[in-house]
C-alpha cells in the first residue's frame, strides 16, 4: 500500500520551490513535486496545469506546515510593507486568484488581484 500525500502549496515557476524543498529535506522529510518536469519543458503552461505541486507524505503535514510558515514570503503592497487584514489584522496574506469562469482560466492575467488571510481566511481586495 502507497502512503498518501498532502499537496503542501503550489508555485507558478519551477525554480521557486526549490527554496521551500531544501529548507524541508534539510529538517528530514522527504519532498516530491509534481509537474516540474512538464514545467521545465513548457513553462508557459503554469498557469493551465496549476504550477509545481509541492507534496510531502500525509505523516509530514503538521511539520512540514509548520516549517513552510515560518521561510514563506507573504504578500506585499506597492510600498513593500505586508498586506494587513481588515479582519483580523494578520499580517499572513497571500495572493489568491478565484478563476472562475472560462474567460479567467483563458486568461487568467486580466483577474483582479486578491489577498487570502492565512489566518481567518477571509478574501479581500485591498484596492476596493
Amino acid at each position: 500500500m502507497g502512503e498518501k500525500f498532502y499537496q503542501l502549496a503550489s508555485f507558478e515557476y519551477a525554480a521557486d520551490v526549490q527554496i521551500i524543498k531544501g529548507k524541508l529535506e534539510s529538517e528530514g522529510i522527504p519532498v516530491f513535486l509534481r509537474d516540474e518536469n512538464t514545467l521545465n519543458s513548457d513553462p508557459l503552461i503554469s498557469n493551465a496545469i496549476g504550477g509545481v505541486k509541492l507534496q510531502v507524505y500525509s505523516k509530514d503535514k503538521e511539520r512540514a506546515l509548520a516549517i513552510y510558515n515560518e521561510v514563506r514570503a507573504y504578500a506585499l503592497d506597492e510600498n513593500d510593507k505586508p498586506i494587513v487584514c481588515p479582519n483580523c489584522k494578520a499580517s499572513r496574506s497571500e495572493v489568491y486568484y478565484n478563476r472562475k469562469g472560462i474567460f479567467y482560466k483563458l486568461f487568467p492575467f486580466f483577474e483582479k488581484r486578491k489577498y487570502k488571510c492565512l489566518n481567518c481566511g477571509i478574501i479581500t481586495n485591498p484596492r476596493t
